[in-house]
């Protein structure tokens, strides 16, 4: 089966044609007819089998024919990130180029005003993720109800990131009367759920099991200590023919260490996580693509959806918190037929969230060991060794300032003998002393009786008037301190 056997225009097949496709997947030969004839669809598919095409190039055709108007887009897409939106985006241009319709991209991190600007020239498709859209919505800056399409793609990261409340108030605005498709990899309850609300007779495809893993990526889980993840990534990225690899961590703080860490060991790495701004995203993104970088670190906010061809290999760090992260994550490698391997590191703490991703997929993943390795590791060893024995030890600047040269033992002149020294004479015995003639008894001294007629301060303090009960009252209001002696001055 070709393009050309799914109905779709001639321009649209020159498009596919020129991106170097000819063939369609197997969720693309079934989803595109069914949108082309304007049935509500739900797509269940393992990610890298072309699901963002299947809906892609039936809607060029679905647009093409109608009049745009300011502030109501004709069709919407609804995407988890802002990355996953940057590309079917870039998609819209690849195919869309021999038809004259309008996009516009709304997310987060970014500018409004070409944003506002686009959607007040008129926009055939929208492509948002749920937070710029909702915040534009409220301002009045955009209108609904001529939105004759709805597409929710990865609608389970939707779920995971606590989007489908919104989804289900954008829904509330669209007309009633629409062609709505769902797009994901795993079918949890809740989606069912959201399926069943907004979706009208749904044709079902599932071109694989849900949560099913890719034929073409062979997956280990390496058991490891904490402490020693670090060092056996590094073992991995040097010996297992690695030529790009993404690395996932669960949390920000890990793939700024872990970049750093591959950096300073001489890995040309980078990183992605949720803390950069857009721009910054994008430009990691640019650069792992363009191959100025072969290893990129990035925490789950790479993990859905991001189409990036020819990565070889793809470390789990931390075992993912949440089983779906799991198949989402190993899915950046063994794309469009291509062969991959995928390594998840797993600890003490983790043995229950790798049970987890079992009971998920179905089946045990394989304990990597030493028949997995695709090098000859005694080949690995001996070089080691021979490098390790031909690099001079290199002392650091403290040691090699402190440390002076040592002559060997021929060079070292011989030591003179010293003479021996004179025997000292006996110290004569001393006389014994004299015995004293014990202390006499002195009588103790009996105390004095404490004088009256002294004070016990110094001679220029005067004794301290101590209040007593025999002094006579003071009369009411008049001073009862001591007498000032200004008093005592007389004026006559």
């Amino acid at each position: 089966m070709t393009f050309a056997d799914l109905g779709l225009s001639p321009e649209l097949l020159k498009a596919v044609e020129d991106a170097g496709y000819t063939t369609p997947t197997a969720i693309q030969a079934q989803a595109i007819p069914t949108v082309l004839m304007m049935r509500d669809l739900i797509g269940i598919a393992q990610t890298g089998t072309g699901k963002t095409a299947s809906f892609v190039l039936p809607m060029i055709d679905v647009m093409a024919s109608g009049r745009r108007r300011a502030l109501m887009p004709r069709s919407l897409i609804l995407e988890p990130t802002r990355e996953l939106a940057a590309q079917v985006a870039e998609n819209f241009e690849k195919y869309g180029k021999n038809h004259d319709l309008k996009m516009a991209l709304l997310i987060g991190g970014v500018q409004m005003g070409d944003q506002l600007k686009a959607l007040s020239d008129g926009v055939d498709v929208l492509i948002a993720t749920p937070g710029r859209l909702m915040d534009l919505f409220e301002r009045g800056k955009i209108m609904l109800n001529g939105c004759e399409l709805l597409v929710i793609d990865e609608a389970d990261r939707m779920l995971d990131m606590g989007f489908i409340p919104d989804i289900e108030f954008i829904c509330s605005k669209l007309p009633e009367t629409r062609q709505t498709m769902l797009f994901s990899a795993t079918m949890p309850p809740p989606i069912e759920k959201l399926s069943k609300k907004f979706l009208t007779n749904p044709k079902r495809i599932e071109v694989s099991r849900a949560a099913s893993t890719n034929a073409d990526i062979t997956a280990f889980k390496v058991p490891v200590k904490s402490r020693a993840k670090k060092d056996t990534l590094r073992w991995f990225l040097e010996n297992d023919l690695v030529e790009t690899a993404i690395i996932f961590a669960n949390r920000k703080t890990t793939v700024r260490e872990l970049n750093q860490s591959l950096t300073r060991f001489g890995f040309r790495s980078s990183e992605i996580h949720g803390d950069m701004d857009q721009s910054s995203r994008i430009k990691e993104l640019e650069r792992f693509k363009a191959g100025e970088v072969n290893i990129l670190v990035a925490s789950d906010v790479a993990a859905r959806g991001l189409d990036i061809k020819g990565v070889s290999h793809v470390f789990n760090y931390d075992t993912p918190w949440h089983p779906d992260d799991y198949v989402h994550r190993i899915g950046r490698t063994g794309r469009a037929g291509a062969k991959g391997r995928a390594f998840t590191f797993v600890s003490e703490e983790d043995a229950e969230a790798i049970s987890n991703v079992e009971k998920l997929t179905g089946s045990a993943i394989k304990v990597f060991g030493k028949e997995d390795v695709r090098v000859d590791l005694s080949e690995v060893i001996a070089k080691a060794e021979a490098a390790q024995a031909e690099a001079p030890r290199e002392a650091s600047r403290e040691e090699r300032e402190e440390r002076k040269p040592r002559r060997s033992r021929e060079d070292r002149e011989p030591r003179e003998e010293r003479t021996p020294r004179e025997e000292r004479a006996p110290r004569e015995e001393r006389a014994p002393r004299e015995e004293r003639a014990p202390r006499e008894e002195r009588p103790r001294r009996e105390r004095s009786a404490p004088r009256t007629d002294q004070v016990t301060a110094s001679d220029d303090r005067k004794p301290r008037r101590r209040y007593s009960e025999d002094d006579a009252p003071v009369p009411a209001g008049e001073w009862n301190g001591p007498r000032p002696a200004f008093l005592d001055i007389s004026f006559d």
